[in-house]
C-alpha cells in the first residue's frame, strides 16, 4: 500500500538524516504539539463530541488538557532526565569513567483505540517525540471525526516528526508488515495478538495497553456516599468506555445494599433524573457496541437504568446485580454497566480477584488499615488506587500500564522517556595506564593471586561470639 509504505519512510528519512537527536528538535516538536492543542482545541472538541457525544469540559479534562499537562511536563523536565547518569566503575577497569544515556529509538508506530481517540494517540506521541524519535500515527477508524483531525492537523503543526495514516484493518495489517523501532499498542486483547505476531517478523518492541476487570472493593468502613459517587463517576465517565473504569464493585451483602441506593442517588446528581437529556453523559460509539452492551444487559438483571435509544446510541447508567455464569462478569464490559457482586469479606474479594487475569487497575474503598494492605500485598494489578478510581492517569510521575493480560510495559512522564529510548551503556577507558596487563596471557600464580584479589574482594564477616559479654 503505496500510503503506507511512503509514510514509514519519510519518517524514516527523518530519523536518519540525525535531524531528531538535538535536545532543541525535541523540546520543538513539544512545543508544536501544545500549541496544536491550544489552537485547535474547538476542532477537536467538536470531533470528540461527534463521534463519543463528549461533552466539552468532559473533552478538555481527559483529552486535550490532559495531553497539553503531558507535553508540558515532558517539557519541563526533559533536559535533567536527558543528562548521562554517572555508574561506579569497579577496581579491576579504573581508571575509567562509565554513564548511561537515553538514546532514540527510531521509528515508532503508535496504533490508539476509538475511547479517547485524541489521548491515547498523543500522549504516546508526545514520549516518543520526546526521546528523540519520528512517529507514524494510526489512529482508529471508529472515531472518524478525530481520526480526521489529526490527520488535518498533525501535519501542519509537526511536519517531519509524524506521520498519520488513517484507515481500517487494511491500512494497519499495511502498517504492521512495515519495520518499526517500536511499537505502541493500546486496545482489546484479539487485536494485541496480531499485533505482537507481527512485531515477532521484525522482532521489534512493544509496548500493550490493554483492559481487563478492574474491580472495586468497598466496605463498611468507608463513606458509602463519596465511595458512590466517585465510583458512578469513574464507572459512567465517556458511557463507561474507559479501560479503567470500574468494572465490577465487590461488597459484604449488609454494605452492598445501602451502596446500591448509594450509586443511584450518585448517578441521578451527575447526570440528572433522566440522562438522555444531560449533555454531560455520552454516547455507544457504534451500532456494535451497542448491541453488545444490550445483549449482556438483557441477559443479567437489571436492577436500576437500562434504558435505551438504538437510534441515538444512548445507554443509560445501568447497574447489575449478575447470576454466576452471566456474560457481564466473563468478559471487560466496556459500557455503562455496573455489575454489583456480594462477597463474605476481604478473604473472598481477594480470591475472587485472583482467580481473573490480572487487571488493569485496581480499587479499593476501606478505611481499615490491615484490609488495605491485604490487597497491596496479596494482589496484582496494573495501579492500585485507594479510594478514588481512575484518577491515577493524572499524576505524570506515576506509570501507566498493566500486567499480565492487561498489558506490557509502561508511560507518561519520564517513565514515557523509558519506553521510547535506549538506555545506553558506555565506558571510557584510556589506552594509558594500561592496567590491564594483569589480566593479559600468559597468565602466572603473582596474576592469579591479584586477579582474586581484584574479581573476588569478598571480607569475611567476623564471627559472633557465644556466651556472655
Amino acid at each position: 500500500m503505496q500510503t503506507v509504505t511512503s509514510s514509514v519512510a519519510r519518517a524514516r528519512a527523518v530519523f536518519d538524516a540525525g535531524t531528531t537527536r538535538p535536545q532543541a528538535w525535541r523540546l520543538a516538536q513539544l512545543r508544536s504539539l501544545r500549541r496544536m492543542l491550544v489552537e485547535r482545541r474547538a476542532d477537536f472538541a467538536d470531533a470528540l463530541g461527534r463521534d463519543l457525544g463528549k461533552h466539552n469540559t468532559e473533552a478538555q479534562m481527559t483529552e486535550i488538557g490532559f495531553v497539553t499537562a503531558e507535553v508540558a511536563h515532558l517539557e519541563r523536565h526533559l533536559a535533567s532526565w536527558l543528562r548521562p547518569r554517572p555508574v561506579p566503575v569497579p577496581l579491576a577497569v579504573q581508571p575509567a569513567r562509565a554513564w548511561t544515556e537515553y538514546t532514540p529509538l527510531g521509528v515508532v508506530l503508535v496504533i490508539s483505540p476509538w475511547n479517547y481517540p485524541l489521548q491515547l494517540m498523543l500522549s504516546p506521541l508526545a514520549g516518543a517525540l520526546a526521546a528523540g524519535n519520528t512517529a507514524v500515527l494510526k489512529p482508529s477508524e471508529h472515531a472518524p471525526a478525530t481520526s480526521a483531525a489529526l490527520a488535518r492537523w498533525v501535519p501542519e503543526y509537526l511536519a517531519g516528526a509524524a506521520e498519520v495514516v488513517e484507515g481500517g484493518i487494511p491500512e494497519t495489517a499495511a502498517l504492521l508488515a512495515e519495520r518499526f523501532d517500536h511499537i505502541f499498542f493500546t486496545g482489546g486483547e484479539a487485536a494485541a495478538k496480531v499485533v505482537m505476531r507481527a512485531a515477532a517478523e521484525h522482532l521489534t518492541p512493544i509496548t500493550l495497553e490493554l483492559g481487563g476487570k478492574s474491580p472495586a472493593y468497598v466496605d463498611a468502613s468507608t463513606d458509602l456516599a463519596a465511595a458512590a459517587k466517585r465510583i458512578a463517576w469513574g464507572r459512567f465517565m465517556n458511557a463507561g468506555q474507559t479501560c479503567v473504569a470500574p468494572d465490577y464493585v465487590l461488597a459484604a451483602g449488609d454494605v452492598l445494599e445501602p451502596l446500591q441506593r448509594e450509586l443511584v442517588t450518585a448517578t441521578r446528581a451527575l447526570f440528572g433524573p433522566d440522562p438522555a437529556t444531560s449533555t454531560s453523559y455520552g454516547r455507544i460509539v457504534d451500532d456494535r457496541h451497542f448491541a453488545r452492551l444490550a445483549a449482556l444487559a438483557d441477559a443479567s438483571t437489571v436492577v436500576y437504568g437500562g434504558e435505551r435509544d438504538a437510534a441515538s446510541r444512548y445507554f443509560a447508567p445501568t447497574l447489575l446485580r449478575p447470576k454466576p455464569g452471566d456474560a457481564v462478569m466473563e468478559e471487560e464490559i466496556f459500557g455503562p454497566l455496573l455489575p454489583l457482586v456480594p462477597v463474605h469479606g476481604v478473604e473472598d474479594a481477594i480470591e475472587r480477584i485472583n482467580a481473573r487475569a490480572k487487571p488493569l487497575a485496581l480499587y479499593v474503598f476501606s478505611k481499615d488499615a490491615p484490609t488495605r494492605r491485604a490487597f497491596a500485598e496479596r494482589t496484582a494489578s496494573g495501579a492500585l488506587c485507594f479510594d478514588i478510581p481512575a484518577a491515577h492517569l493524572m499524576v505524570p510521575g506515576l506509570p501507566f500500564g498493566g500486567v499480565g493480560g492487561s498489558g506490557m510495559g509502561a508511560y507518561h512522564g519520564e517513565h514515557s522517556l523509558r519506553t521510547f529510548s535506549h538506555e545506553r551503556p558506555t565506558l571510557d577507558k584510556p589506552l594509558w595506564p594500561d592496567t590491564l596487563e594483569v589480566i593479559y596471557p600468559p597468565y602466572t600464580r603473582t596474576k592469579q593471586g591479584i586477579i582474586n584479589a581484584l574479581v573476588a574482594p569478598v571480607r569475611r564477616q567476623p564471627r559472633k561470639r557465644s556466651g556472655t559479654r
